[in-house]
């Protein structure tokens, strides 16, 4: 999908996509296919920029998967909602001690890199 396509979806439809970007990046990462996983990040990236271009309610629509049923598709939007939902902190640290892995491996990574002040979410 290009940027362009992406400009004239939703924000609705932007977090739909995103979600099936989470999904597909679970299957990847379970299928050991680490080029597809780093393409479908791409995209996770280009839907978040589009998100970001809208302004910070935008951002916080991805909060509506926080319950989704994949848990690729929870953290992931936690993580790219840090900055702009302090619930998704809440959320990141569940899947960190949830033992699904490999999720809550980074899950662990990302929380201790926001102690550590290694990563600042924005």
């Amino acid at each position: 999908m290009s940027k362009r396509d992406l400009k004239a979806l939703t924000t609705d439809q932007l977090v739909d996509r995103f979600a099936e970007i989470g999904i597909a990046q679970n299957n990847a990462l379970w299928d050991q296919k680490y080029a597809v996983f780093n393409r479908l990040y791409d995209q996770m990236d280009e839907v978040d920029q589009e998100l970001r271009s809208r302004g910070r309610a935008a951002r916080a629509a991805l909060s509506r998967l926080f319950t989704h049923p994949d848990v690729q598709v929870r953290l992931q939007a936690a993580k790219w909602s840090l900055g702009v939902v302090p619930e998704a902190y809440q959320v990141i640290k569940e899947i960190s001690q949830s033992n699904l892995y490999p999720q809550a491996g980074e899950a662990g990574m990302t929380l201790r890199a926001l102690d550590q002040d290694i990563f600042k979410p924005d």
